[in-house]
């Protein structure tokens, strides 16, 4: 457990490994854990995950979930393990707290690698997609999700029936409900990222102003996408992208915004192709 800001402790895990520093940041409702099938591809790096504020085995803040404190649990944990300028690989929001953190500051990171960060151009914000007209469905879906389940095979088999956990790899959704859930003395499993507390991480995705300060993030980043067939964070990713000094955009149209968590071995090449250039 690492001490963050607003007495909040993220958790930390030190993933072993030798060579370059990676920091691995997870989506909104997601945990460290799921990282792992992809995280035991990055040969030849030393890596390091956390579970952010409100997640995985981390605290809850009492006084909100802005953004801007999972960008300081990013960098309690570089700190806490005395990462030396470590390439961060973020997934959604994730990304988006690596940006945030490379912004707060500065040359913290040798480089990133983002899948679809939710760091919203106005012009996203303004149409309404990103609930600057007041409206949040991903909140609103959030505040109904169902929280406990019998067990652990009955999580796993009721996420792996329906979109859009049907499409995470077998051994990414084993991890989400191995490590996402906490064993009840009933055997029922709950889930450590509380839905209210999810709803809220959904309400403050347009509520920071990542995407204003981009042209300060002066290291490498490489911006990846999936399929824009489906209205969400593909939509903007060229922009982001576009609005950073080193930044790139790598296109996936054969995955949808989990693409971390779909193909973990497409984006272990990927991750470790930007890590060996950014490193040497």
């Amino acid at each position: 457990m690492v001490p963050s800001t607003g007495g909040v402790a993220a958790a930390a895990y030190d993933l072993g490994g030798e060579g370059p520093d990676v920091l691995l940041v997870h989506a909104t409702g997601f945990c460290a854990a799921v990282w792992a099938p992809m995280a035991d591809l990055l040969d030849g790096c030393r890596v390091v995950a956390l579970d952010v504020r409100g997640h995985g085995r981390a605290s809850v803040p009492e006084h909100g979930m802005e953004w801007s404190g999972t960008a300081d649990d990013v960098l309690a944990v570089v700190d806490h393990f005395g990462l030396d300028r470590p390439v961060g690989l973020g997934h959604s929001m994730g990304g988006a707290a690596l940006l945030l953190a490379e912004q707060a500051r500065p040359g913290t990171f040798a480089g990133l690698w983002v899948f679809e960060p939710i760091v919203m151009p106005e012009w996203y914000v303004l149409q309404g997609a990103g609930g600057g007209d007041g409206s949040n469905p991903l909140a609103d879906g959030a505040r109904r999700r169902r929280s406990t389940f019998p067990s652990a095979e009955d999580a796993f088999a009721n996420f792996a029936a329906k979109p859009p956990m049907m499409l995470l790899a077998p051994e990414a959704l084993a991890a989400y409900v191995t490590y996402g859930f906490e064993p009840q003395s009933d055997g029922s499993v709950t889930l450590r990222c509380r839905p209210e507390v999810e709803a809220a991480n959904y309400e403050m995705g347009a509520r920071h102003d990542g995407f204003a300060h981009l042209g300060e993030v002066t290291c490498p980043v490489v911006v990846l996408k999936g399929s824009d067939r489906v209205p969400g964070p593909a939509g903007f990713a060229a922009d982001i992208a576009d609005a950073l000094p080193s930044g790139v955009l790598e296109d996936h149209p054969e995955l949808y915004h989990f693409g971390p968590l779909e193909d973990p071995a497409a984006m272990a090449s990927s991750a470790l192709r930007f890590v060996r250039t950014t490193t040497t």
